[in-house]
This record gives C-alpha cells, sequence and structure tokens, in this order.
C-alpha cells in the first residue's frame, strides 16, 4: 500500500488488509488464516468487543460459520463479510442504545 489513504474509509479498508495479512501465512497459506491464526486475530484485534474469549468452542463456530468453501481456512473474502457482521452487528447496539445526552435534555 504506497498511496496514503484520503479519507477515513480509505484508511480502514487498509487497515483491514494490514490486519488480515499480520496473522495470515504463519501456519501456512500466506493468503488466509488457520484456526489457530484466526484465534490469535480474535483474541489481540477484537478482544474488548468479544469479551476477551479465549473459548476454542466459539472461535470453532466463527471458523465454521466464516469458512464458505469448508477448507478449513478462512480467506480474505471470508474475514470481510465477519467484519462486516460485526460492524453491523456493533451499528445496531449503538442504534438501540439510549443516548444520554438526549434524556437528559427532555428531561
Amino acid at each position: 500500500m504506497s498511496k496514503e489513504p484520503s479519507s477515513n474509509l480509505e484508511s480502514a479498508m487498509q487497515m483491514l488488509i494490514k490486519t488480515f495479512h499480520k496473522y495470515s501465512g504463519k501456519e501456512g497459506d500466506k493468503y488466509t488464516l488457520s484456526r489457530g491464526e484466526l484465534k490469535e486475530l480474535l483474541i489481540e484485534e477484537l478482544g474488548s468487543y468479544l469479551g476477551n474469549s479465549k473459548d476454542n468452542e466459539a472461535v470453532e463456530k466463527v471458523m465454521n460459520d466464516l469458512d464458505a468453501n469448508n477448507d478449513g481456512e478462512v480467506d480474505f473474502t471470508e474475514f470481510i463479510i465477519l467484519m462486516g457482521a460485526l460492524t453491523v452487528a456493533c451499528n445496531d447496539f449503538f442504534l438501540d442504545k439510549p443516548k444520554e445526552d438526549s434524556a437528559a435534555k427532555t428531561d
């Protein structure tokens, strides 16, 4: 990535790409995440959102849900599906959460 991002969205896209490749290929194919690599990524990069779960069952469930082609690895497209789903879930959570400021203004 030689071009400097000119917007927040471009920065976010570059960060997704860099983060995926930071973990991919440590245990095999450099373009996919193994179960171990996915678990490390989830714990290190999304721990506060996922409750710092080190639960192997949770990682297995995420892996099985993401691994659309059943090859035992998560490719970049499958990873982006996860990030999109998590982003939607976060957005929904914050939309449903009452705002403290607006509650104070109506009192």
